[in-house]
């Protein structure tokens, strides 16, 4: 520990102050800006270079997350273009046909949720599924709670763990550690379908015996709307402009088809890495992303016409606007463990000629006191990525698990992997399954339940879908 500076534990001191502010469910972006000039201020021994290095630390991580608000930008703005048309209705109405019982429609609102939520992200997701299912669910005789935890544990568990269209989360998780993004990805993709699995089938399990058969009377309130005065709610179809109806059922059918095709691409090339394409990290998202323009542009011409010219500037706008407001916040704590990084640290500093390493030199000075145990560490990595999910965002805390898997990776375990079970761990807790001040009150709102009694029938089953996941990696990686 000898060769550590003061700079150096002013940076471990300010992490443990956001770890503290994270426990206590308070916002951590101003301590982050706070750390950051304290660091770069001692760093430099200049309040005016301190300065400098806490506007430069946005920055840099500005540029590097850059693409992951307009890969949401673009698929929110599409997403939107769909509702002019009513075709985000029609998409899944043919589900609803197939939810004969409470067991189909279990598997329904897994396979709807899912898809819905891994290409548009569970926000938007949320209320067109509870809106259009939830009515269809109740009647074939699943209660209301199992809807919930179905919707919760599918896609904001599942499929936003994983993020693996947008690729957002791995972006986060391993960018502040100089981790490979793909790989990061492609392993987190593997866990959430592991903790899925095992969640949705405890899940269940539990709640199984209360399913009614689907003969039977059920009462079916409309759904909550929580979108304010004018929104469209309930399941009767949209109010789709003269003339257009053809073209709404044309782009129910292109729009799925060709997101389905994408994956399935994806996925390809994976399997063949010898085919001559590449979707690695960004190139995935830049392909994802101009599908997404194409379609926009296709589906704002039949409703619009000449105005498309300006209804497409104000869907995108509107994706803007929906992006930063989720992943604003992002920024100045990506920036500060960002500082941590030899990777970054230079630019922000000023310094590219010997870069600091702050986080990766900390855990170097403690290494000999830590147990080579594949299993001890993941299981820190995940309890610190349920911690940091507590402030219920489950993104904030992505840089920080992703800089401590890369520090405290061993022979029995690299940094990707573990990488992956910290962000199960911080995306399972904040983003809207176990934290009752999450995105979660939104399922419980539509589905007219308790967001307290959801985050305690969802806790068993994630907490084994995450200790499962997490000896599945340490086995395997």
């Amino acid at each position: 520990m000898s060769g550590l500076s003061l700079t150096h534990w002013l940076y471990a001191l300010s992490t443990l102050v956001i770890i503290v502010i994270m426990i206590c469910r308070r916002g951590i972006v101003m301590p982050t800006l706070i750390g950051t000039f304290f660091v770069a201020s001692v760093y430099h021994s200049s309040v005016i270079d301190g300065l400098k290095a806490t506007f430069n630390a946005s920055l840099v991580a500005a540029q590097e997350l850059f693409h992951i608000f307009l890969i949401i930008t673009l698929m929110m703005a599409l997403l939107k273009s769909l509702g002019d048309l009513g075709a985000d209705q029609k998409m899944i109405a043919p589900i609803r046909k197939v939810m004969k019982n409470g067991h189909l429609s279990f598997l329904m609102l897994i396979i709807a949720t899912y898809m819905i939520s891994l290409f548009f992200w569970p926000t938007p997701a949320v209320p067109l599924i509870c809106t259009l299912l939830l009515p269809a669910a109740v009647k074939a005789g699943l209660p209301r709670m199992a809807v919930a935890m179905t919707v919760s544990i599918a896609g904001q568990g599942m499929a936003l763990s994983s993020d693996y269209i947008m690729q957002a989360a791995p972006a986060l998780t391993a960018k502040s550690a100089g981790l490979d993004v793909s790989l990061v990805a492609d392993r987190a993709m593997i866990l959430s379908l592991i903790t899925g699995a095992v969640a949705l089938l405890t899940a269940y399990l539990m709640f199984r015996k209360s399913i009614q058969p689907a003969g039977q009377q059920h009462t079916v309130d409309e759904p909550a709307d929580i979108h304010g005065p004018g929104a469209r709610k309930g399941s009767g179809p949209s109010v789709i402009p003269s003339g257009k109806e053809k073209w709404s059922r044309i782009f129910a059918i292109l729009v799925p088809l060709t997101l389905l095709a994408i994956m399935c691409y994806m996925f390809a090339t994976k399997l063949l890495p010898n085919s001559g394409s590449s979707m690695e990290g960004g190139e995935g998202a830049a392909f994802i992303g101009g599908v997404a323009v194409i379609l926009l542009i296709l589906t704002c011409i039949p409703v619009w016409g000449i105005d498309a010219f300006d209804k497409i500037s104000q869907h995108l706008t509107d994706g803007f606007i929906f992006s930063f407001r989720s992943m604003g916040p992002v920024i100045p704590i990506s920036g500060f463990f960002l500082l941590g990084s030899s990777d970054f640290s230079g630019k922000i500093l000023s310094n590219t000629q010997k870069a600091p390493d702050f986080l990766f030199d900390l855990i170097q000075s403690v290494q000999d006191n830590i147990p080579q145990s594949g299993f001890l560490v993941a299981a820190v990595i995940l309890i610190v990525g349920l911690i940091t999910g507590l402030d219920g965002s489950g993104f904030s805390g992505l840089p920080l698990v992703g800089g401590l898997s890369a520090a405290l990776a061993t022979t029995q375990i690299d940094g990707t992997a573990l990488a992956a079970v910290g962000q199960m761990g911080a995306i399972w807790s904040g983003g809207g399954t176990i934290v009752a001040w999450s995105s979660l009150v939104a399922i419980a709102a539509f589905c007219r339940v308790s967001p307290v009694d959801l985050v305690r029938k969802n806790f068993i089953p994630v907490m084994a879908g995450l200790i499962v996941s997490t000896l599945i990696a340490v086995v395997i990686w």
